[in-house]
């Protein structure tokens, strides 16, 4: 599993993610529909097409989620117990259609679980870029992680 253990992660080391995506129309469209927001600057191209924009701004709870997601590889594959919260979400910038993300952790702080001693927390600070190197969106990360198992032998 390419995920780590809460041991293997370091306070202000910066993992950058090598999968990266283009954000489509349809990537907007649809997940604007499946959450039910009517917002026409994300769906409707004539009322976005008149606002100071320009054009559709996708979804920024879709950046947020892709922005996660992309960094679920080199993280949490198989290793997190929960996400236990996230704070201080921002979107500096707009992401639009036709627009490749990438993005950035940085491990922020990291605690032994009091009540599981199999787990720890560790808060994430992730970050993504568009294809011109400009911050699209960043938040804080909390989440509940796997300690590295123990192999249940004694040793002698």
């Amino acid at each position: 599993m390419p995920g780590l253990y809460f041991e293997e992660f370091a306070i202000g080391a910066v993992i950058p993610h090598a999968i990266t995506r283009t954000v489509t129309e349809m990537d907007n469209v649809l997940f604007s529909s499946l959450t039910y927001n009517p917002q026409p600057l994300h769906i409707d191209f004539d009322f976005a097409a008149k606002s100071e924009w320009g054009k559709p701004l996708v979804n920024s709870l879709f950046t947020l989620g892709l922005m996660i997601g992309l960094s679920v590889h080199e993280t949490t594959l198989g290793t997190t117990i929960a996400n236990l919260g996230m704070t201080d979400v921002k979107f500096p910038h707009p992401v639009f259609h036709g627009d490749t993300i990438r993005a950035e952790t940085e491990i922020v702080a990291k605690r032994e679980s009091r009540s599981r001693p199999d787990a720890g927390i560790v808060e994430f600070h992730h970050r993504a870029y568009n294809q011109n190197g400009r911050l699209v969106a960043e938040c804080h990360r909390q989440a509940f992680m796997r300690r590295r198992p123990t192999s249940g032998l004694i040793e002698v």
